[in-house]
């Protein structure tokens, strides 16, 4: 297990990703998702207010709605929940912040969520009044720890400023779009800070969309498939080269790409947990591998070679 931050959030070393809940995995297939992942020892979900109001028919909190439903039904589940605010159709942007927190408490039928994340900024709102309102949450115990997400580093520190001086609760958790085709970001501008102020990274897209499976090779997006189109941005050159050292070392530990992805991921300094989704209930052993998989000093050393990000980093 591991600790998210300076809080008492102790995690398996791998989040769940509930994005595809409502949207490539129906209720049922959900249900299966999360059986796998909980009885293999994964404690901590991910998901947000506005998943997946972009599918029609849905509305928003779908993904929150299919958890709380599973929560229902699995009453002895341990399950920790991260959710989030600022895209749910009803609540959007930081202005109604309490509201959108009691409709994701009623849809996922708990009293306290355990980590709340600021989705997004939202810069038409003072961030003096959103650092209140979430403290308020803290303060009411309708939510027991923060975290920010695709917040600027700039905006990141002006939060913890602002916590600060109000006398509120401080963030635990970043969570930005971090992976082995994507770094420069997290490791020039977020890891400073998360260093500084004593925060968990829970890195996002930590399979680029499923490009670091090796299922998607080409730079000509599949269009039959969303997350196919979403990955072939990482066929370049670089990106080929990764997902041929990847396979390498897969092939030496008899594991899967995915593993080994989410395995070097995992143990950047700071990283907590990665965050990975599946669609299907199968899919869940391959992520629940890169918690566990060790890989050798020399193999995380070449991975990191591999893709070192330049100035053309995508």
């Amino acid at each position: 297990m591991t600790r998210i931050g300076n809080s008492d959030l102790d995690i398996f070393p791998l989040c769940l990703g509930g994005n595809v809940f409502g949207w490539t995995a129906d209720r049922d297939e959900s249900f299966a998702i999360l059986d796998a992942f909980t009885e293999a020892g994964g404690n901590l979900v991910d998901t947000a207010d506005g998943y997946s109001a972009w599918v029609p028919g849905n509305t928003g909190g779908d993904s929150e709605r299919i958890i709380g439903e599973w929560l229902a039904a699995r009453p002895s589940a341990d399950l920790i929940i991260a959710t989030k605010v600022s895209r749910h159709p009803e609540f959007p942007g930081l202005k109604n912040i309490r509201g959108a927190a009691e409709a994701s408490l009623q849809r996922l039928g708990v009293d306290t969520i355990d980590l709340y994340y600021a989705h997004y900024d939202d810069p038409d709102v003072p961030l003096t009044d959103v650092v209140s309102a979430f403290g308020q949450l803290v303060s009411d115990g309708l939510v027991r720890t923060i975290g920010l997400s695709n917040f600027t580093p700039d905006r990141m520190r002006e939060w913890m400023q602002t916590a600060d001086a109000l006398g509120l609760a401080r963030p635990v958790a970043l969570q930005p779009h971090y992976n082995l085709v994507h770094r420069y970001e997290v490791e020039s501008e977020i890891a400073p800070i998360a260093e500084e102020f004593g925060l968990g990274i829970l890195p996002y897209y930590a399979l680029a969309s499923g490009f670091l499976t090796g299922k998607y090779r080409s730079p000509e997006a599949d269009g039959s498939s969303p997350r196919a189109k979403a990955a072939s941005k990482y066929a370049t050159p670089q990106g080929l080269q990764v997902l041929e050292v990847l396979e390498r070392i897969a092939a030496a530990h008899e594991s899967t790409m995915a593993a080994v992805s989410l395995a070097w991921l995992r143990v950047q300094p700071f990283v907590v947990a990665p965050i990975a989704s599946a669609s299907r209930a199968e899919q869940v052993a391959d992520l629940l591998a890169g918690a566990t998989l060790d890989l050798t000093a020399d193999e995380l050393d070449e991975l990191s070679v591999v893709s070192d990000w330049t100035p053309t980093d995508i």
